[in-house]
């Protein structure tokens, strides 16, 4: 398994694929091997379909966690094993239609009021008033930030793909006041150890 998990490495990174993408992939192929108790060039089709019979009826899984498993072992047998998924005959599960949650601005406000950390609160008021992904937030830099256009640039969000996001002059303030406490030379919101303190 090594060897194949060492050529699965090095496929992923060939494709720039996210540091958390490859755990995923590699979590997928790890969990099937230890579920059949086979090398995973030796599973059968029929192993394949009783292993997420499995994950969805006796684990209970979300769509989306099913989803990211079938993801990860398509790869797996198309890019390092050269084979073809289709035969193996896994559908997809169906997206689920739900509405998101969306919070009032009152509510908004009194879950940052909760925040005492003023880095914590500078970091959430930012990803929530840009409308940015947590993985996002933590990678803004401190050169991203063009307070001029009021604006922040987001890099290699999902899909390695780049874009600019409004940056409200409430958010900018915040920021400016963070920065004269941190001076971080790189990082925007270098991760701190966790304390009892939110």
């Amino acid at each position: 398994m090594s060897e194949l998990r060492q050529r699965m490495v090095e496929e992923m990174q060939l494709r720039r694929y996210a540091e958390r993408t490859q755990r995923s992939y590699l979590e997928a192929v790890t969990k099937l091997v230890r579920y059949v108790g086979k090398a995973p060039d030796e599973i059968t089709a029929e192993e394949l379909r009783a292993y997420f019979l499995y994950l969805t009826k006796e684990k209970g899984l979300s769509r989306s966690s099913v989803n990211q498993a079938i993801c990860g072992l398509k790869f797996f047998y198309e890019a390092v094993l050269g084979q073809e998924w289709t035969t193996y005959e896994i559908p997809r599960a169906r997206k689920e239609k739900k509405l998101p949650v969306v919070l009032s601005r009152e509510e908004v406000h009194r879950i940052l009021a909760q925040v005492k950390n003023p880095a914590h609160h500078a970091f959430l008021s930012t990803v929530y008033s840009c409308g940015l992904r947590l993985q996002e937030g933590l990678r803004l830099k401190v050169g991203d930030i063009d307070s001029d256009r009021k604006l922040i640039a987001v890099r290699q969000s999902k899909g390695a793909k780049d874009r600019y996001v409004p940056l409200p002059q409430s958010t900018l303030e915040l920021l400016r006041t963070h920065w004269k406490t941190h001076r971080h030379p790189t990082l925007l919101f270098p991760r701190q150890p966790v304390s009892g303190q939110s």
